[in-house]
């Protein structure tokens, strides 16, 4: 079946590739699609008492990541090791020891996060963040209203997509980076009572953002770009990101209170 493929596609790769050294952003890319085939043989794949190691091996005293060994620490690297740690159930509070306040250090005065203390904003770093501090249940140490500033001023108002950072060009990954921002913000929100909350739609322009996914960012031949005038140069990267960042804009919550908001026929519409 297609499935046992995937799973014999990832576990050749493993071993076809034993030699090079491993690296937290192809981990997480890995386990997170073992996760999504879901069966036991995808899960008995995962080595979890040598991914732990690993893991502690790339920990450093101030409670920051590396992302392979010798390698550069950034805040994607937080973000990866807290996924995969909570994805294959192996994340403790001594693997993260630090890891929480290390990444609040990283929020700078715009209100976003950049890469490291001291670093520009930037919305993949951001995401990477928060994401990582919701896993570790410390999103409310962040600056949660100056973030929300930070974030929703990243969508244009010409295009209705995002920017990734201040005065730089909207580009359709960020539909995702950005966008998902924003359900993540609005539990943290909703968590400390803001009655202020909408409870059908997400502080963003939803439609907006679906008019440049659909009208700018599909390429003909198939697929999805960043801008328009891209060519045929679409990727696996922005069409990945500019189809969550359209799911994202057209799904508000989920059971009683899920919502739709979706731009011109209910064909448009994402599972």
């Amino acid at each position: 079946t297609k499935v046992e493929d995937m799973v014999q596609e990832v576990f050749d790769a493993y071993k076809t590739n034993h030699h090079a050294p491993p690296h937290l952003a192809p981990t997480y890319a890995a386990v997170s699609a073992l996760c999504i085939i879901g069966t036991e043989e995808a899960f008995d794949v995962i080595d979890r008492k040598k991914l732990l190691e690993y893991l502690h091996s790339l920990k450093q005293p101030d409670g920051s990541f590396l992302m392979h060994a010798g390698g550069e620490v950034d805040v994607r690297s937080a973000y990866c090791a807290a996924a995969v740690a909570s994805l294959t159930n192996i994340l403790t509070s001594t693997l993260f020891a630090g890891t929480a306040e290390w990444i609040v250090r990283c929020q700078n005065w715009e209100g976003g996060i950049g890469g490291v203390p001291g670093m520009e904003a930037h919305g993949g770093y951001t995401f990477c963040g928060l994401a990582a501090l919701v896993i570790l249940k410390q999103e409310h140490l962040l600056n949660l209203q100056s973030l929300l500033r930070w974030v929703t001023g990243r969508q244009m108002r010409f295009e209705g997509g995002f920017q990734g950072r201040c005065n730089k060009l909207v580009d359709g990954c960020y539909s995702f980076w950005q966008a998902g921002l924003l359900p993540l913000l609005h539990r943290a929100l909703h968590a400390r009572g803001d009655s202020a909350l909408s409870m059908s739609h997400w502080m963003f322009d939803q439609s907006a953002l679906q008019e440049y996914i659909l009208l700018c960012c599909q390429c003909p031949a198939g697929g999805l770009l960043d801008k328009p005038g891209k060519g045929v140069s679409r990727d696996f990267y922005h069409t990945c990101y500019c189809l969550s960042g359209l799911a994202i804009a057209q799904h508000f919550g989920s059971g009683e209170i899920h919502n739709e908001v979706v731009l011109g026929g209910p064909e448009n519409c994402l599972v």
